[in-house]
């Protein structure tokens, strides 16, 4: 671990914090005080404990899933099993160039850019500016900042301004199906796309799904995706 670098502080399963390290500050909470500085030449993974003696927590290298659990909110989300099921039927791959709208917290932007690095790239729209900012921020403390190109834009009045460059596009939006003519111009013309809009509502859906036939898109099935325990 460097000065610099993200690290996940993996307190326990429903206790994780991102932390960028930065020699001088620390981290503060009921168990006493962890200093950055220590954390500094320590491989991740590895496990740190309170200048008190009385709490520790381990260092843990950001994958998107953990990034996930742990990111600041600023939306509502998708959680490991949707992106399992998407970045599947989308058939993400490196060397992919991607749509996204909107980037929201970023969680599946993560997912995204690990599927289709090291030369692909995604391009992320994100209408509600502070949103915007804030994630452009993370994905350069992240080390995404030239895989992922994100323009602070409605693409539902404004469209992606994208032509026969993309392979798949992923729409996360209130009404999907004012961007569908739009991701239509975005994909490559001498090949099969793949488009999927999440939806929690089935009125959604079914608007959405009119829109796309309209469009002249084939083989359009709807899935719902849940996540149950077993004891």
């Amino acid at each position: 671990i460097e000065a610099g670098d993200m690290v996940i502080a993996y307190l326990n399963r429903e206790n994780m914090i991102p932390l960028v390290v930065r020699p001088g500050a620390t981290y503060n909470n009921r168990y006493g005080t962890y200093r950055h500085a220590d954390f500094v030449g320590q491989p991740f993974g590895a496990k740190v404990v309170s200048h008190t003696g009385r709490g520790f927590m381990h260092l843990l290298h950001p994958t998107p899933e953990l990034w996930t659990l742990a990111l600041p909110h600023r939306t509502q989300i998708l959680y490991q099993p949707d992106i399992s099921f998407i970045t599947a039927y989308l058939e993400l791959r490196p060397g992919m160039v991607v749509v996204e709208s909107g980037t929201g917290s970023g969680s599946f932007s993560h997912s995204i850019t690990r599927s289709i690095q090291p030369n692909g790239h995604l391009y992320t729209f994100e209408y509600h500016a502070a949103r915007a900012e804030q994630a452009r921020k993370e994905f350069a403390e992240h080390g995404l900042s030239d895989i992922i190109t994100l323009t602070c834009r409605d693409a539902c009045k404004d469209g992606f301004d994208l032509e026969d460059c993309v392979d798949a596009v992923f729409l996360d939006l209130p009404a999907p199906w004012e961007a569908i003519a739009s991701a239509k111009r975005a994909f490559k013309q001498n090949r099969m796309g793949r488009i999927c809009c999440f939806s929690p509502c089935i009125e959604q859906v079914q608007r959405t799904c009119d829109v796309l036939r309209e469009q002249g898109f084939r083989d359009v099935r709807m899935f719902e995706c849940l996540q149950r325990a077993q004891d």
